[in-house]
């Protein structure tokens, strides 16, 4: 793995704990990034205040693709790689749809249940083919 995917990938990781720690603080992502006593990196910088800054319109996109589900009863640490992934899809162009997918997924596997790997890989699928219509999975 190259420096910078490794780096990325460090970061997103980075990005659902904080946003996870914010959402079971019931405080905003950037108050939750503010109290770290050290500041993470730029990439971990920009997608946790992307995600604070676009919620409601993240929230909105991926309600519209997770049929049956709503953002509120998805398990907070989906819903966390969830927001990061789709900030990523609408504002990273310079990521590869495949691979936010596959990081998203990854995270899935190795910090949340057994279903949300397909879970997360099927939402992120059907919000890819709406924002990325040009450049499928």
């Amino acid at each position: 793995m190259d420096p910078l995917t490794a780096g990325r990938s460090d970061a997103r990781e980075r990005a659902v704990h904080l946003l996870y720690e914010a959402d079971a603080r019931a405080v905003s992502a950037s108050e939750a990034l503010a109290a770290l006593p050290i500041a993470p990196d730029d990439y971990t910088i920009r997608l946790v205040e992307g995600v604070d800054d676009r919620l409601g319109d993240l929230d909105a996109l991926l309600g519209r693709h997770a049929r049956g589900w709503s953002v509120e009863r998805m398990a907070w640490l989906d819903r966390a790689v969830l927001r990061v992934a789709s900030f990523e899809l609408l504002a990273c162009d310079d990521v590869p749809t495949a691979v936010v997918i596959d990081e998203a997924v990854e995270l899935a596997k190795t910090y949340s249940t057994d279903d949300s790997p397909r879970f997360v890989n099927g939402i992120l699928a059907a919000v890819a083919r709406d924002v990325r219509p040009d450049e499928q999975p």
